[in-house]
């Protein structure tokens, strides 16, 4: 049986130590426990305490509520297959044994959601609780359950809701977790009871982190305090459609029905442009231009935006020339950036890559479909790994169905029935806007008019402390986040702004408004999805599947691949595109509607057998009158996809299951592909660094643990990025720390031209720019070619390193520096240096973890794991070049659905099943999964009886 097999805390991962590193941990813990709980409750605490929550997974427990009896049959690694012979009796059951082994997780989930994190951890917490209470996802969650969900979503949550108490009944809070016995220590927060609002509200959580390009437009509104529209407009190019493929290549959207529809391809280019609700500034051209809103003349970068041919937005009323914008925007990147995460990295760089190939290129004759989102790393994992079976499939037990789901939610998210399986992944498409309003005593301006703010007051209760009442204001474009932080109201006294705009007063207040903030039938379309058994089934359900927006890749039993794209996706003005902040007094900023689902992009059974998603852009824009986004990835991901499977079936080659497992583990770099030919012809003169610029030589742009070459390559990416772009890029970018002499904003030189203020950058590193992504491989190709570019400028510094007046100079600088950074980190023998130790992962508990007491940490973390892989590559273990070189987003989990034979499947979790820190299935996952191993999936009766390891029965 596997073990709590955890990496060393050393540099290098340990192996023999592993085992002896978790007893030393649990010695310490218990040790520090004794002496705190002896001196502050006169008691003692012992090994078998800290022990005494973990789940009993043997023999018979009384479950009242039950029909019938339900077995929980668990394998090796902990992962539960349910058996029941009714829905209410399956989900109850779900609700009991997700609560066994994750409520710690839950309950903190639930507090997030709900903006009561202070109830646990005191008063470092309120100032999240307040921005979480402000967005109010718990009250539209009630509202979603009150007034949306179907009768049976409503059961089968409710059902949930009394297994999680079942389990819950009776139990103090260190019988749950030790995280709890820990709490204690300092407050007596209580576990409360379990409700269906919460699992919903949970929902609410994940959307929030794939929200899309939020992040975007508050970045081109920063930038204009230093980069002209035109610098803006490099930094977000266009997207590269001819390149770098869209997901949907067949199909067309017909105009007389007003639906996409299937059949040839799509062609319909003339289409695009067509105003009204459609969003788009026409076809072609660049739709730069000036607004009437406040603060001064539009960016009209746009970014890679669909439905406008080009590269343009025509917001200029967006006021994104102010100093005051700059403060408020600057202020709200700080709150976000203290906002814990809740799987994703508060909406920035993440991504996923689903892909399906039909039985025509597979060996077995069925689809094979490969899914591995790409969310931030935790401790538990995000996902729950389960199955959920009727022991016969009928009216009264609907569901067959296995895969992974979140901790606190009935049902299962990605995974497979015994007819059809699905993968997603983060579509990206625009459901975000922030609206600068006008505040003029108790309302706000629209429409030349002052309307009342929509107002409620919030008590949040602190552990340890007195508790604090908040009053939430709402505009009718949404709350006002401005609220929030003291920063986001002060606009600078010498802000300019336009002549139409309003004037500022004491400032204008920024309002979001978001698809999530209105009720919806998500949860719906969950459990529709699971027990769907054809295409027809699985698009009807997916059509409920409202926020987050995602990509959904299909296949079937009966041979047959699919894609769809559901969502709530709002159409807007002509004039507006989403990428910068509106006048929210302005009516004609307003959402025009939603796109009708029937409008959506999909694709059925395409004629070259594959489709491949990994957040590129959804539709060729001159092929679609509507506007999804102004900002995709940019393909490099999808774009190898596609070329790996291309490369396995011409000629006739078949695609097999571990075909795609290592599909999944490619680590190509492109931008290597790209930069390497021009480096090794630059002449570095130094020895050391002439040294270290022979690894390229011969290197096949493969980013391996051992790689030596990946190290240095990524170390001259890096500092390429900071010479030419980060530099250049205003504080509220650039990471916290990174001081620098800069010319006062609003002039027009770069900021490293001339030293006059010391600034220091504002933004955590890990969400800082330039992060090296693949829009950053973007700029660096278009700028290739232009060698002169003011770009490539860059002054000497003290030290004596050259400056540079072109491109080849600044990446001779930048191997230099790169060159010297290793040799600080890694050692002078580059020999010894390799690309995994740079690029490690941590796994944190997310909440103790990270900001509890060190010997605390000490029992709940593990790591380091030296990983291969990279940004922007399939392997996605994402870094931030411009705060270093760690892992900051990983493939969350990895599977690859065998529809020919489901038992021959395969998956693996992040951690493992478990959320007990000294369970044997805390981490038994992780060292298969940092190999690019995958575990056997077991699904029909047979196979989960034969790999049965524990089985439990519950009665009624």
């Amino acid at each position: 049986m596997p073990t709590d097999t955890t990496a060393s805390t050393g540099q290098q991962p340990g192996k023999s130590g592993r085992r002896k590193g978790r007893k030393a941990r649990l010695i310490v813990l218990v040790l520090v426990l004794t002496l705190i709980g002896g001196v502050a409750y006169g008691s003692y605490w012992s090994i078998s305490t800290v022990r005494a929550s973990f789940p009993q997974t043997k023999g018979s427990l009384t479950l009242k509520g039950l029909s019938g009896p339900v077995e929980v049959k668990r394998d090796d690694y902990g992962i539960p297959q349910i058996y029941a012979s009714s829905d209410a009796d399956l989900f109850m059951a779900q609700g009991y044994v997700q609560a066994q082994d994750r409520f710690y997780e839950m309950d903190v989930r639930r507090h997030m959601a709900s903006g009561r994190l202070s109830e646990m951890f005191g008063k470092s917490q309120v100032d999240n609780d307040e921005f979480l209470r402000t967005l109010g996802w718990d009250r539209v969650a009630q509202r979603e359950y009150e007034t949306k969900l179907s009768a049976t979503t409503k059961k089968y949550l409710q059902a949930y809701a009394k297994g999680v108490n079942s389990y819950l009944q009776g139990k103090d809070g260190e019988d749950i977790s030790l995280e709890y016995a820990a709490l204690g220590f300092t407050n007596d927060y209580k576990p409360q009871s379990w409700t269906p609002v919460d699992s919903i509200s949970w929902l609410k959580a994940m959307a929030w982190d794939l929200r899309g390009n939020m992040q975007d437009e508050i970045d081109r509104a920063l930038l204009t305090s230093r980069l002209g529209p035109k610098e803006i407009a490099d930094l977000y190019p266009r997207y590269p459609y001819s390149r770098n493929k869209a997901i949907v290549q067949e199909g067309q959207y017909n105009e007389l029905t007003e639906a996409f529809e299937q059949g040839g391809t799509s062609g319909t280019g003339g289409t695009s442009g067509t105003g009204g609700t459609a969003g788009t500034n026409g076809t072609g051209g660049t739709g730069t231009g000036t607004g009437t809103g406040s603060g001064g003349t539009g960016t009209g970068t746009g970014g890679t935006g669909t439905g406008t041919g080009g590269t343009g937005t025509g917001t200029g009323g967006a006021a994104s020339g102010t100093a005051g914008l700059d403060s408020q925007l600057g202020g709200l990147t700080r709150v976000l950036d203290d906002l814990p995460p809740a799987v994703g990295v508060n909406g920035d760089g993440i991504g996923s890559n689903s892909w399906v190939v039909g039985g025509k290129h597979t060996i077995t004759g069925k689809p094979l479909l490969a899914n591995d989102p790409h969310l931030s790393p935790s401790l538990p994992s995000v996902w729950y790994q389960m199955g959920l079976h009727c022991r016969s499939v009928s009216s009264a037990c609907q569901y067959d169905v296995s895969g992974y789901t979140f901790a606190g939610m009935p049902g299962v998210i990605i995974g497979h029935n015994q007819d059809i399986a699905w993968g997603m992944t983060n579509s990206g498409v625009d459901v975000t806007d922030l609206y600068l309003e006008k505040i003029t005593g108790d309302g706000y301006l629209y429409d030349g008019k002052i309307k009342p703010f929509t107002t409620r007051e919030e008590t949040i209760k602190v552990a340890g402390g007195s508790p604090k009442k908040i009053v939430v204001r709402e505009t009718n474009n949404g709350p006002l986040l401005s609220d929030r932080d003291e920063e986001l109201v002060k606009v600078g006294k010498k802000a300019t702004v336009d002549t139409a705009a309003p004037d500022r007063g004491d400032g204008y207040g920024v309002a979001l408004r978001w698809t999530a903030l209105q009720p919806g039938t998500t949860m719906d379309a969950v459990f529709a999805m699971d027990k769907a058994r054809n295409w027809t089934d699985f698009r009807k359900a997916a059509a409920q599947f409202e926020v987050p927006s995602q990509n959904l890749v299909y296949a079937d039993n009966e041979n047959h691949i699919g894609y769809t794209l559901p969502g709530k996706i709002p159409t807007r003005a002509k004039k507006d595109d989403g990428s910068v902040p509106a006048p929210g007094w302005d009516p004609a900023y307003r959402w025009t509607g939603y796109i009708p689902q029937d409008a959506l992009p999909y694709e059925f059974d395409p004629e070259r057998g594959y489709i491949v998603t990994a957040n590129q852009a959804v539709i060729d824009p001159d092929e679609y009158p509507y506007t999804l986004t102004a900002d995709w990835g940019y393909g490099a991901r999808s774009q190898r996809i596609t070329d790996l499977i291309q490369s396995k079936i011409k000629d006739g080659g078949k695609i097999s299951t571990d075909d795609m497992r290592q599909m999944q583990l490619d680590n190509s770099s492109e931008i290597a592909r790209l930069l390497v030919p021009t480096l090794l012809k630059i002449d570095p003169e130094n020895k050391d660094v002439r040294e270290a610029q022979k690894l390229l030589e011969g290197w096949d742009y493969t980013q391996d643990a051992d790689s030596a070459a990946a190290a240095y390559f990524n170390a001259v990416w890096r500092n390429v990025l900071k010479l030419a772009f980060g530099n250049k890029l205003p504080k509220e970018l650039r990471p916290r720390g990174q001081c620098l002499w800069v010319e006062p904003v609003n002039t027009t030189g770069p900021a490293d031209e001339a030293g006059k203020v010391r600034e220091c950058g504002q933004r955590d590193p890990d969400r800082a720019q330039p992060d090296g992504g693949d829009r950053w491989f973007e700029v660096v190709r278009g700028l290739m070619d232009q060698p002169d570019s003011d770009w490539w400028k860059t002054p000497k510094v003290s030290s004596g390193r050259p400056g540079a007046v072109d491109r080849d100079q600044l990446f001779k600088r930048a191997m230099i520096d790169a060159r010297w950074e290793l040799t600080a980190k890694l050692g002078k023998d580059i020999d010894s240096w390799s690309w995994g130790r740079l690029h490690r992962l941590f796994l944190k508990n997310q909440t103790l973890g990270t900001a509890g007491p060190g010997f605390v940490q000490y029992a709940l973390n593990r790591g380091p794991w030296e990983l291969g892989g990279g940004e922007a590559t399939v392997n996605a273990t994402g870094w931030n070049a411009a705060g270093g070189y760690g892992v900051v987003w990983v493939p969350s989990m990895r599977m690859v659905v065998n529809l020919g034979d489901l038992d021959k499947s395969k998956w693996i979790n992040l951690t493992g099943a478990s959320g007990h820190a000294y369970s044997a299935h805390y981490v038994d996952q992780t060292d298969k999964w940092a190999d690019g191993e995958l575990l056997p999936w077991a699904f029909s009766d047979q196979a989960v009886e034969k790999g049965t390891a524990d089985k439990l029965v519950l009665k009624p």
